[in-house]
């Protein structure tokens, strides 16, 4: 009886550690190494950045990652937003392991993904990620999204 309560609280730790592990890392952006194309996509690069989003009909976190993912596109300019059905493209989602939805994904201007996040990201976090992939026109300089330069 003793060892069936230790094995049982020793899951429930377990589980515990797992779950909030999983849950620290939705929605965080981290680097990635694989590059798309315009045919990838199947609509065109943005002159500074793409931001891409991996999205199902039944994911319920997916419609407030597109208003998100809209939003930072327009405050930039020449970054665009493409969404991906990832039940019609499903080459793409094996080659790239997308696991779950939505997916995004920034893309510099060469269509390198420079960050990737699962789940529902936060709109800073998509901001900065979007910081990483614009590059300064001068030398040193931050790159201004969302307005004009200081």
């Amino acid at each position: 009886m003793t060892g069936g309560l230790i094995a049982l609280a020793a899951a429930l730790v377990a589980a515990t550690a797992l779950g909030l592990a999983l849950r620290w890392r939705a929605g965080r952006f981290r680097m990635a190494t694989d590059v798309l194309t315009e045919a990838d996509l199947g609509g065109r690069l943005g002159a500074q950045a793409t931001l891409v989003q991996f999205s199902t009909a039944f994911c319920a976190p997916c419609r407030p990652t597109r208003q998100i993912l809209a939003q930072v596109a327009g405050m930039a300019d020449g970054v665009t937003q493409v969404e991906i059905d990832a039940a019609e493209r499903l080459d793409l989602v094996r080659r790239l392991r997308i696991n779950s939805t939505p997916t995004v994904l920034v893309l510099g201007p060469d269509g390198a993904i420079v960050k990737r996040a699962v789940g529902l990201p936060r709109k800073a976090d998509v901001i900065a990620a979007l910081g990483t992939a614009i590059e300064p026109s001068v030398p040193g300089a931050a790159a201004p999204v969302g307005g004009e330069p200081t």
